[in-house]
């Protein structure tokens, strides 16, 4: 499997939880008030999968491997992809505010939560579709075989090191849990692979 096939069904994964998101966000402006647990799980996995598994594996390793082919960061896709980075990041915590501020009672902090998460959610769906379609088309004619060996491996670390052993499959189980409860698909597994994004 390649890096980017990797990468694309993690993608699978992460929009699964978007759409429990979305669901979560429609209740809070339709009730005007958040499922904290739901809410916290969601916000777990979006930092601890969506952003330093994933996000950090593109961040570290295959951008930097792009523009060692001659990608330009600024001004360029993987600059770009960075900045949209940033700016879920920036959504994510405006969700973990206004989630603290609904529990302690703040008028006006279910809509803000929504809000955020509706952003949250157009942002990554376009910053998806990007990559999958785009950028990582590009990184599959721009990487040699011996470039994408070293990925894989990459890969592997971050998920050991930097994530921890089990953590990964741990998340999977969240965004399936999730799912199950707002009667959302599930991302269907990697062909070969047990889990549903893909990772060895």
């Amino acid at each position: 499997m390649k890096p980017t096939e990797i990468l694309s069904s993690e993608h699978r994964v992460i929009e699964q939880v978007l759409d429990c998101l979305e669901k979560m966000a429609d209740q809070a402006g339709r009730e005007q008030a958040v499922d904290a647990e739901s809410a916290r799980d969601a916000i777990d996995f979006l930092r601890s999968f969506a952003d330093a598994c994933h996000h950090g594996k593109e961040e570290a390793h295959l951008f930097p491997a792009l523009e060692a082919k001659g990608l330009p960061r600024n001004g360029g896709p993987t600059g770009v992809m960075i900045h949209e980075h940033e700016t879920g990041r920036g959504h994510v915590r405006g969700m973990d505010e206004a989630l603290a501020a609904a529990a302690a009672g703040e008028a006006g902090a279910a809509a803000r939560f929504a809000r955020h998460a509706r952003d949250y959610i157009a942002l990554l769906r376009e910053h998806i579709h990007k990559e999958d379609h785009c950028l990582f088309s590009m990184a599959d004619q721009m990487l040699t075989a011996e470039d994408q060996a070293a990925l894989l491996a990459s890969f592997d670390q971050v998920e050991i090191h930097h994530i921890g052993e089990g953590v990964h499959a741990r998340y999977l189980e969240l965004a399936n849990r999730l799912a199950d409860r707002y009667g959302v698909a599930r991302a269907k597994a990697a062909s070969g692979c047990g889990c549903a994004c893909g990772h060895r």
